[in-house]
């Protein structure tokens, strides 16, 4: 089974929306690396059913993010904090106008980021 590292977003912006049992399988699966078969013996199931668990709560990550869109809105705030710091060098604002706007531009990058990397 092919790791979508994309679930890893998702399970960071949604995973509280999981039974303990799905997120704990998932990050097992996505942050700790480990394989289906490792999950399956610390746990006491069968591969099958971990692979089910994961395919479950794979699909409910898909449909909170159709439904909410989070991951989706911080990647369109994130362009826009690019275009922005773009448009300050052209600006006509004083150096310290200009470095408070970068601080700030920085600051939510930054958690902008938490999420998108």
């Amino acid at each position: 089974m092919a790791k979508n590292l994309s679930y890893a977003l998702l399970l960071d912006l949604y995973g509280v929306m999981l039974t303990e049992k799905q997120r704990k399988t998932l990050e097992l699966y996505y942050f700790e690396d480990l394989s289906l078969a490792e999950i399956a013996a610390g746990d006491g199931i069968s591969r099958q059913a971990v692979r089910d668990l994961i395919k479950r709560g794979e699909q409910l990550l898909t449909q909170l993010e159709e439904k909410l869109g989070f991951l989706s809105r911080l990647g369109r705030c994130n362009d826009s904090l690019d275009r922005l710091s773009s448009t300050l060098a052209g600006s006509g604002l004083s150096e310290t106008e200009k470095q408070e706007i970068r601080q700030a531009v920085d600051e939510c990058r930054h958690a902008v980021r938490l999420y998108t990397e």
